[in-house]
């Protein structure tokens, strides 16, 4: 089984405070969208995928040119509406699997694993979350939260949506991975988190190649 990708990569970056574009800030050395376009295209379970852009990110959109990405613009009505926006234009039916610009660990070897585990589940959404605690013990930030099973979780961003059914209204069947993985753990929201976690990805490969 393999899906197509969405990268969300339009949204106005606020919290970072800088006139850099979010998808474009650097993080050691390297764009934050590279690292995620970087491994979404490595992953074997991932046929394409689209940079999800607005107007918001017009350089984000001259870097996709420059790199040969497919991206679609979208009306920067919000996360969800952008998505579902997104999901129309491409014209995608099934399961896609959406990630956001801003998790520069990821890896296409993760990616895999998620689809796998949505093949599994033969649910028609798949949520990654990340333990609130993990993320507050490295001193990152938590910008988004939802609730699974009673537990509240900090999002990761990474799902696997039903392209249908999300352009739907009412409740949809959910499961959902909970995981301290560093590849969904270090979500860059602001320069906090930037600086912490280009130390922790550091230190991480230089344990991972010993």
């Amino acid at each position: 089984m393999k899906i197509p990708a969405l990268i969300m990569a339009g949204g106005k970056g606020k919290r970072i405070g800088l006139s850099v574009e979010k998808p474009l800030l650097l993080f050691l050395g390297k764009p934050l969208l590279y690292w995620v376009a970087e491994a979404v295209a490595s992953a074997e379970k991932i046929s394409e995928f689209y940079v999800v852009t607005s107007e918001n990110t017009p350089e984000t959109e001259k870097h996709c040119r420059k790199r040969g990405w497919n991206f679609l613009r979208t009306d920067a009505k919000g996360y969800h509406a952008d998505l579902k926006q997104a999901v129309r234009d491409a014209g995608l039916a099934g399961a896609v699997l959406t990630i956001p610009a801003d998790l520069p660990a990821i890896t296409g070897r993760f990616l895999d694993k998620i689809v796998r585990e949505f093949e599994v589940y033969k649910k028609e959404f798949l949520a990654v979350f990340v333990p609130i605690e993990k993320r507050e013990a490295l001193e990152l930030s938590v910008s988004s939260t939802d609730e699974y099973k009673g537990v509240w979780y900090a999002v990761s961003g990474v799902n696997i949506v039903n392209g249908t059914r999300i352009q739907e209204e009412g409740k949809i069947e959910t499961s959902a991975i909970i995981t301290e993985d560093i590849e969904v753990l270090l979500n860059i929201n602001t320069l906090k988190d930037l600086e912490i976690s280009e130390k922790l990805l550091k230190k991480f490969r230089k344990t991972d190649f010993l």
